[in-house]
């Protein structure tokens, strides 16, 4: 069976340039790997070559950064879905996600994975984004994101909102446990109820990485180990979504292969030990 019609299962890292060399060579010992679709939007080179070659033995999931599927304008948008569809159409990923963010404006694409307002208006604009991005790309994932904010507008929590995107739409979640931390330090949020309020049945994928303390904020800026706190909250979570395909994140300060490989076994690890003592309580339940 090729990866190409392998589900999304255990343990990977985003596959990074640094890291090509590591891979070509080496094919080291995890489940999947994942890459940020717009870094592979080119025609040919480097990127895709490598990227072709490790598809051969790894299945693939397409994280997408760019599409703003909650932008108020359209202007930018049918365009940057053609590009994700054709890199989906030569890849054929076992998975595809993007995040619950904005990031268009008239003539500009700002980049960034900017805070939505999470109001019942803005819940119809992603609803029927995500519905013309599955139109072209099949089922997706929508991530729950990091921010420095909230709005003052706001008449629906995170998970509320990302559970009716899901009912409407069918799309799956995304779920970030690093970013429920970071929002939780910096709005007050109770990240574990966060989890606890997200339908199950829709989480796809669970997305792991470290984050900076300032003084004013805290920034998911995905340049250090998974923190103690996160690690917590992630037994928490395959207590509560079972063995979901967990991804070890790192984007800035990237350190050499084997310490990302060493998060992912970490990850490996807690989860193992989380699903057995939930089987074995399921037992002990049983024989009562």
């Amino acid at each position: 069976m090729s990866p190409g019609t392998r589900p999304l299962e255990g343990f990977g890292v985003g596959l990074r340039a640094c890291h090509y060399r590591d891979f070509l060579e080496q094919r080291p010992s995890l489940d999947w790997i994942e890459v940020h679709t717009e870094n592979y939007f080119g025609a040919g080179g480097l990127d895709l070559h490598v990227l072709a070659t490790l598809r051969a033995d790894y299945p693939l999931s397409l994280h997408g950064v760019g599409l703003g599927l909650g932008s108020a304008t359209d202007e930018h948008f049918a365009a940057h879905l053609e590009k994700v569809r054709q890199v989906a159409s030569r890849f054929e990923p076992a998975r595809i996600s993007e995040h619950l963010s904005w990031a268009m404006v008239p003539g500009r694409h700002l980049n960034d994975l900017l805070p939505m307002p999470l109001t019942t208006e803005a819940l119809q604009l992603v609803c029927e984004r995500v519905d013309r991005a599955q139109g072209r790309l099949g089922t997706i994932l929508l991530e729950n994101v990091s921010t420095h904010l909230r709005f003052a507008a706001d008449t629906l929590g995170e998970a509320e909102f990302l559970n009716e995107v899901a009912r409407r739409t069918g799309c799956g979640v995304l779920l970030d446990v690093n970013n429920l931390y970071v929002n939780e330090c910096n709005h007050g949020e109770d990240a574990t109820a966060a989890m606890a309020a997200i339908d199950p049945a829709v989480v796809g994928e669970i997305h792991l990485a470290g984050h900076l303390v300032t003084e004013d904020v805290v920034v998911d800026h995905h340049g250090a180990p998974v923190a103690d706190p996160v690690w917590a909250l992630y037994r928490d979570a395959v207590a509560r979504f079972g063995a979901v395909p967990t991804l070890i994140e790192w984007d800035t300060d990237i350190p050499a292969l084997p310490v990302l490989i060493a998060e992912a076994k970490t990850a490996r690890r807690l989860a193992g030990q989380v699903l057995a003592q939930t089987q074995a309580q399921r037992w002990e339940l049983a024989d009562v």
